[in-house]
C-alpha cells in the first residue's frame, strides 16, 4: 500500500508573526520555517503504519518555492522513502493546492492520502475536502486514531461533542488532529540518510494544472492590542461596568 503525504512550510509555530508596514502581507525576513506541525503529525502517522506492515511506501509532497525542499527533508528524515515537490513561486491557494495534489495522486494512485487537517499560516481546513472532492474519494477529518485493515480504514475523528468512529473504503483521504500522535524526535544519522533518498521536482505546468488564485488579499493588519485587565472590589462594580462602560448589560 502506498501512502502519500501532503506538508507545508510554515513560519515556525515558536515565531512571532510580524506584518509588513504596508499591510501586504506577513514578513518572511530571517524568520525560521518549519514543517506544518499538524502535516508532522500526518508523516509520523504514516511512517508507523509503514513500520507496522500495512504499507510498503510513503510518498512525502510539497508545493512551493525551492525552499520547500528543506521541509521534505524532513519528511525523509522522519522515515518518508521518497519526495516530490511541485516547483512554484505562485501564491497557492487551497484550491491550486488540491488540484495538484489531485494531479499527483492519479499519477502516484496511492491506497491513503494522510495530511494535517488545516496550516498555522491561514487556518483554511480545507485542502484535504476538496482532494476528496476533486478525486472522488471517501474522507475522514479530524483524525485522533487511525486502524488499517485490507480494504479500509477504521478511523476515531474528533467532533463538537465528543468523538465520532467511521469506516472508510480505501483509496481514501484522512486529515489529522492533535492527539493522533507525537512526532518523533529526527536523529543526525536519519538526516543524512534523508539527503541520499530521491527527491523529484516538477512543475504546475506538466501536471496539467492552473494555480491562477481565485481570491485577492486586500490588506493584512495585526489584531488590536487588548487592553490591560482590571481588578474590581465587588460586584456592584463589576455591574456598573458591564453596563457604562461595555455596554452588554441594559
Amino acid at each position: 500500500m502506498k501512502i502519500l503525504v501532503p506538508v507545508k512550510r510554515v513560519v515556525d509555530y515558536n515565531v512571532k508573526v510580524r506584518v509588513k508596514s504596508d499591510g501586504t502581507g506577513v514578513d518572511l525576513d530571517n524568520v525560521k520555517m518549519s514543517m506544518n506541525p499538524f502535516d508532522e503529525i500526518a508523516v509520523e502517522e504514516a511512517v508507523r503504519l509503514k513500520e507496522k506492515g500495512a504499507a510498503t511506501e510513503v510518498i512525502a509532497v510539497s508545493c512551493g518555492n525551492t525552499q520547500c525542499q528543506e521541509t521534505l527533508r524532513t519528511a525523509l528524515a522522519i522515515g518518508a522513502d521518497r519526495a516530490i515537490l511541485v516547483e512554484t513561486n505562485a501564491e497557492l491557494q487551497p484550491l491550486a493546492v488540491a488540484k495538484l495534489l489531485k494531479a499527483l495522486v492519479d499519477r502516484e494512485q496511492p491506497s491513503l492520502v494522510i495530511l494535517g487537517k488545516q496550516a498555522i499560516d491561514d487556518d483554511c481546513n480545507q485542502t484535504g475536502q476538496m482532494l476528496a472532492a476533486l478525486a472522488d474519494m471517501p474522507q475522514a477529518t479530524f483524525a485522533s486514531e487511525v486502524q488499517i485493515a485490507e480494504h479500509s480504514a477504521k478511523v476515531t475523528r474528533e467532533i463538537d461533542g465528543g468523538v465520532e468512529t467511521v469506516v472508510v473504503r480505501l483509496p481514501a483521504v484522512i486529515t489529522t488532529d492533535l492527539r493522533l500522535n507525537e512526532p518523533r524526535y529526527v536523529t543526525l544519522p536519519n538526516i543524512m540518510k534523508a539527503k541520499k533518498k530521491k527527491l523529484e521536482m516538477i512543475t504546475p505546468e506538466v501536471l496539467g494544472v492552473d494555480v491562477t488564485p481565485r481570491i485577492k488579499t486586500l490588506k493584512i493588519t495585526e489584531p488590536k492590542r487588548r487592553a490591560a485587565g482590571v481588578k474590581i472590589p465587588d460586584v456592584c462594580t463589576l455591574v456598573t461596568k458591564l453596563k457604562n462602560e461595555a455596554k452588554v448589560i441594559i
